[in-house]
């Protein structure tokens, strides 16, 4: 992860957090790791064995909930098991004062009504990988959320430069997706960390603002909504 400044590792699974737990560990202070189920696998949540899981990854220092969400696109589980799963997660983020990484994919509507209903109870988190409407980006703002975009605003077809501009300094981030999502020009290949570097450039074009400076936002920002302890 060459000139990245830390790695967020995305459990998507009670099992992949176990790894991502095993990955941070051996990187103190440059990786942390998350906790949740992707709707992917929501069909077979289980509140009482997953949501003990994900409370103990939490307390095993785990700095958000999640992956979790809602994916229409797809509908690998059912929707109604998606909500289900989605808003317990939800829960469990709001007891624990723990920060969200959302992944949603045309299920805006829904998306939205749960974003509402958790910044009514305080609950901070992040649109991960973005590529939705400026209206869901707006609410989830609306809610002391971020928003976070990937390799995907490098490609040719990319061409919603006002959503990049419309997200707050405050509440950028940026993410790599790795091993998915490579950006221009290593597109199709396996994806690095360190390549994130390309989408901030890409966003510091649109945006008109220096690199460096966007990087160092970034970074900053993503301390600030997962409590990160600074580089000695």
């Amino acid at each position: 992860a060459a000139g990245a400044v830390g790695v967020v590792c995305i459990g998507e699974s009670i099992a992949a957090a176990a790894r991502a737990r095993e990955s941070a560990a051996a990187h103190p202070g440059f990786a942390w790791h998350t906790a949740g189920v992707h709707p992917h696998d929501a069909a077979d949540f289980d509140l009482a064995r997953d949501g003990d899981a994900i409370r103990a990854e939490l307390a095993r220092g785990a700095v958000a909930v999640g992956e979790c969400g809602l994916d229409y696109h797809y509908d690998h589980s059912p929707r109604e098991k998606q909500r289900a799963a989605f808003a317990a997660q939800l829960a469990i983020a709001g007891e624990l004062r723990a920060p969200v990484v959302v992944h949603t994919r045309e299920a805006e509507a829904d998306t939205a009504a749960m974003i509402r209903e958790a910044g009514e109870a305080r609950v901070l988190g992040v649109l991960h990988c973005y590529t939705g409407s400026h209206a869901l980006a707006e609410i989830g703002l609306a809610a002391g959320w971020c928003v976070s975009f990937s390799g995907i605003v490098t490609f040719r077809k990319w061409d919603d430069l006002e959503l990049l501009r419309l997200v707050p300094e405050d509440r950028l981030l940026v993410e790599s997706d790795a091993p998915y999502l490579a950006p221009v020009p290593d597109r199709g290949k396996r994806n690095e960390p360190a390549w994130v570097a390309r989408t901030v450039e890409r966003l510091a074009t649109v945006r008109e603002v220096g690199a460096e400076r966007l990087a160092e936002i970034t970074a900053n920002n993503a301390r600030r909504l997962f409590n990160l302890a600074r580089p000695a």
